[in-house]
């Protein structure tokens, strides 16, 4: 399983400069990245250290999270529309995006606004080649009143939208809270998964002290031929680089 180191899941910016942060991950063994908030980095400075390091950055998110609501819509394209400029110009290939908290409208009105504006994306993932990955979350101990978190709901919002440019990220954490039930979901819908994301669970730490024995997800999803990566996405209990060190000896391959 190739793994992803998100930045500033290990790195703080009160502490670290972002280029610093992929220097060290790049020391670390680690070849991938990915981040939350573009449009607070120097697009130059990182590129030019991507290309000294020779680290990809796999992924980071979206400008505008709110899909559930039709007045939103435009907002969203346009900051999709200049996240793929960003994303274009370091070399990103996905996006992640949050859909927004649950209204308080029906179900099927918010899920219809979601459908609709991926659709409306389209266009703009095309000309730009990137994917955009909506994510489903937990609302029981992170996210309380967010609309997404049926992986079921998710996948069938994809198949809905059927375009190659538009995947899911699947977070095993946020699921696990949820549902449980990991394996056989991503072996069902393999095909809509672009990326993964990891923690420990309960406390959203290091995969290890989880309930979860990654190991075995890990090698059941590299046996279906996944070729994406894995996002460590969880707070480190114990030094983030020596975290990551230890996540690079249990897990990496």
């Amino acid at each position: 399983m190739r793994l992803c180191v998100p930045i500033p899941c290990f790195f703080k910016s009160k502490e670290w400069d972002f280029c610093d942060a992929v220097k060290q991950v790049a020391k670390l063994g680690y070849d991938a990245i990915e981040t939350y908030h573009w449009n607070m980095l120097d697009l130059d400075a990182v590129k030019s250290t991507l290309e000294d390091t020779g680290v990809e950055f796999l992924s980071m998110c979206t400008s505008e999270f709110r899909m559930t609501t039709p007045e939103h819509r435009q907002l969203w394209l346009d900051g999709l529309k200049e996240s793929c400029k960003a994303a274009n110009k370091l070399g990103v290939k996905m996006l992640i995006t949050q859909v927004g908290n649950d209204t308080g409208e029906e179900r099927e009105r918010q899920r219809e606004a979601i459908v609709t504006t991926l659709k409306a994306a389209i266009p703009i993932l095309e000309e730009s080649g990137v994917i955009i990955m909506p994510e489903p979350l937990n609302s029981y101990v992170n996210h309380p009143g967010y609309y997404l978190c049926s992986s079921a709901e998710a996948f069938d919002i994809i198949k809905e939208v059927d375009h190659p440019n538009v995947k899911l990220v699947y977070d095993i954490y946020h699921m696990q809270v949820m549902e449980g039930n990991i394996i056989p979901t991503i072996t069902n819908n393999i095909d809509l998964i672009a990326h993964l994301h990891a923690a420990g669970h309960p406390g959203r730490h290091e995969l290890q002290y989880g309930e979860n024995d990654y190991n075995v997800i890990f090698d059941a999803v590299d046996k279906l031929g996944y070729k994406g990566a894995c996002g460590l996405e969880y707070s480190p209990l114990l030094d983030p680089v020596q975290s990551l060190k230890i996540a690079k000896e249990k897990y990496g391959k």
